[in-house]
C-alpha cells in the first residue's frame, strides 16, 4: 500500500506548517487565549485564504473536494500548535453532518460561508446524562404544525458559545436510548429560547452548555430524514475521531521532540542528563509509544470511508485505544523527565499533556473503546 503523499499533499502539508510555525508560538497562543471568543479570529480568516476551510467540502458546494488524508494533514499540523480555532466543531463535525444529510439549498447557502470564514458551527449532540452513548438523546423535537418545537440542554458542545449556527440533535420518536428517531436540525444561535454558558476546558479550548426552551424552527431547520440521523451521526464521530488521532500524534511528536531537545541541554553532575542510559530509554519509549499511535492515526484515516459500519467503527475504536494509551504515556514520560518545570503554567510540554488528556476523553476514552472491541470481538477476529 503506497503511503506517500501526493503532491498536492505535501505543498498542504508545507503550507499548514509554516503558518502555525509562523503565527503560532506557545505564547502567541496564550495571546489567543485571551481574545474575546477564545480564539484568533485573524488566524480564521488565514485558515479560509489557504483553503483549509472549504478542504473537505464538494467542489460543487463551493470546497475543494479534499479527503481524510487532506484532513488528517491539517489536525497533525494543529496538534503540534495546540490551535484553538474551531476547525473540529465547525469543518469535521458540523461539515461532516452538512456533507452527509444537508439538501442542495442548506449546503450553497451554508458552504461558500463556512469556506470564506464568516460562518462558525458547532454540533449540540452531547448530553449530561449519555456520557459516550451517541444514542442516549432526551432532548425532545415535537411535531408543531409543519415545524418542530425543540426543549432540553446539551453539554460540552465544542466551541458552542462562538458558534453562529447550531447542529442540535433531538429525539422525534422512540426512548431515551433509541437509535431510530433522532433527527438534526439548524438554528441561529441567537433564536428565542437559546440561551448558552461558555467556558474554558482544562486544554484551553471552548465549550458551552447549551439550554433550548421551547425554541421554535420550521421544516427548513430540518437536516436529513426525521428521526433518521443516527448512522450518520455515529459516521460522523468516527471521522472527528480520526481527525484527532492525527491531532494527538501531532501533540506527541512536539513533546518527543521537546524532551529530547531538554535531555541534551539540563546538565546535572557536570554532563548533560541524555548521557543516562535509564533516560535515553525513556525518550525511545515515547518515541515507540508516538510511532504506535501515528500506525493507528493512519488506520482511522484510511477506514473513514469503509461502508462496512461495523468495520469502520472497529478501526475507529483501535485507533482511540493506542491514542489515548500513548498520549498518557508520552504526556507523563515528558512531565517526568522535565522534572519540576514540566508541571508548570509557563512551560509548554504540561499543555500538550492536558491536550493529549481531553482528546483521550473526547467520545470516549481509551477504556470505553477497548471495552466496545472486547464485545465484538476485536479489531482482529480470533483464527
Amino acid at each position: 500500500m503506497d503511503f506517500e503523499l501526493s503532491e498536492e499533499q505535501r505543498l498542504l502539508k508545507q503550507s499548514v506548517e509554516r503558518l502555525v510555525a509562523d503565527r503560532y508560538g506557545f505564547e502567541q497562543r496564550t495571546g489567543y487565549m485571551k481574545e474575546p471568543q477564545g480564539w484568533s479570529r485573524t488566524l480564521w480568516k488565514q485558515y479560509a485564504e489557504l483553503g483549509l476551510l472549504g478542504l473537505p467540502f464538494a467542489e460543487k458546494d463551493g470546497g475543494f473536494g479534499g479527503g481524510p488524508v487532506d484532513t488528517m494533514i491539517v489536525m497533525e499540523a494543529f496538534g503540534r500548535a495546540l490551535v484553538l480555532e474551531p476547525f473540529l466543531a465547525t469543518i469535521v463535525l458540523s461539515g461532516g453532518i452538512l456533507r452527509a444529510l444537508g439538501n442542495d439549498k442548506q449546503k450553497s447557502e451554508l458552504v461558500p460561508k463556512i469556506a470564506d470564514g464568516s460562518l462558525i458551527l458547532a454540533f449540540a449532540q452531547t448530553e449530561r446524562q449519555s456520557r459516550y452513548d451517541l444514542a442516549d438523546v432526551v432532548t425532545t423535537a415535537k411535531k408543531d404544525g409543519a415545524g418542530y418545537v425543540l426543549d432540553g440542554t446539551k453539554s460540552l458542545v465544542l466551541n458552542g458559545d462562538s458558534a453562529d449556527k447550531l447542529i442540535v440533535s433531538g429525539r422525534i420518536s422512540g426512548k431515551q436510548r433509541d437509535k431510530e428517531g433522532i433527527g438534526l436540525f439548524l438554528i441561529d444561535a441567537k433564536t428565542k429560547g437559546v440561551s448558552t454558558r461558555g467556558y474554558q476546558n482544562i486544554d484551553g479550548m471552548r465549550a458551552a452548555e447549551i439550554t433550548l426552551s421551547s425554541v421554535k424552527v420550521g421544516p427548513e431547520a430540518l437536516i436529513g430524514e426525521p428521526g433518521k440521523a443516527f448512522p450518520t451521526i455515529e459516521r460522523v464521530v468516527d471521522e472527528a475521531i480520526a481527525a484527532l488521532s492525527a491531532e494527538a500524534v501531532g501533540a506527541m511528536a512536539v513533546m518527543h521532540e521537546v524532551t529530547t531537545d531538554f535531555l541534551k541541554t539540563r546538565r546535572q553532575f557536570g554532563v548533560p542528563i541524555g548521557n543516562f542510559q535509564v533516560l535515553q530509554h525513556a525518550a525511545v519509549d515515547m518515541l515507540m509509544a508516538l510511532e504506535q499511535a501515528r500506525s493507528m492515526a493512519m488506520l482511522a484515516t484510511m477506514m473513514v470511508d469503509e461502508a462496512d459500519n461495523v468495520e469502520r467503527h472497529k478501526s475507529i475504536a483501535a485507533a482511540k485505544v493506542q491514542i489515548g494509551r500513548s498520549g498518557r504515556f508520552v504526556g507523563k514520560t515528558a512531565v517526568q523527565l522535565h522534572g519540576g518545570i514540566g508541571m508548570t503554567m509557563e512551560y509548554k510540554v504540561g499543555h500538550y499533556f492536558k491536550r493529549a488528556m481531553a482528546i483521550d476523553m473526547l467520545f470516549g476514552d481509551a477504556d470505553h473503546h477497548l471495552a466496545m472491541l472486547a464485545r465484538t470481538g476485536g479489531l482482529l477476529a480470533a483464527a
